[in-house]
């Protein structure tokens, strides 16, 4: 028995490698997310980790409330003699869209972010028409 790959191996391992219907190329960024009714409205639970405040916007526009995330990180190190090593890039951005109604007020929903999680109370109301874009504070 020989633990030297054979050709045929070889060929194989390239294969799987850049088989399409490997976990690696079926995953795509989402935001997973929890929605729990409460007695006066709703709590969205988004989980965003490795996002930091600074990289999600929410605006509500139309009944529709979007949460977006951009994250844009560059990791370089060099050698003592200023010689580069190793250089990441991770870019991504993604973004999701929750109906909530059109009688909803950007200054009724609160965000809260921490470790990773975006927290959003969204209060039920009765009918109140809104049809402008609006930004959200997220804290």
């Amino acid at each position: 028995m020989s633990f030297l790959p054979s050709f045929r191996r070889m060929d194989n391992m390239f294969d799987t490698m850049f088989d399409f219907d490997e976990p690696f190329f079926r995953s795509t960024p989402t935001m997973r997310t929890d929605v729990v009714e409460k007695e006066n409205g709703y709590q969205l639970s988004v989980e965003l980790p490795g996002f930091k405040k600074e990289d999600l916007q929410m605006k509500l526009e139309n009944g529709y409330l979007t949460v977006s995330a951009n994250h844009d990180e560059t990791n370089e190190e060099k050698d003592k003699d200023g010689v580069v090593i190793r250089r990441e890039r991770h870019t991504g951005s993604m973004s999701r869209q929750f109906y909530v109604g059109d009688q909803v007020k950007q200054e009724d929903i609160k965000a809260k972010f921490e470790n990773g999680e975006l927290l959003v109370d969204i209060p039920k109301y009765d009918a109140i028409e809104n049809k402008t874009e609006q930004f959200i504070a997220i804290e």
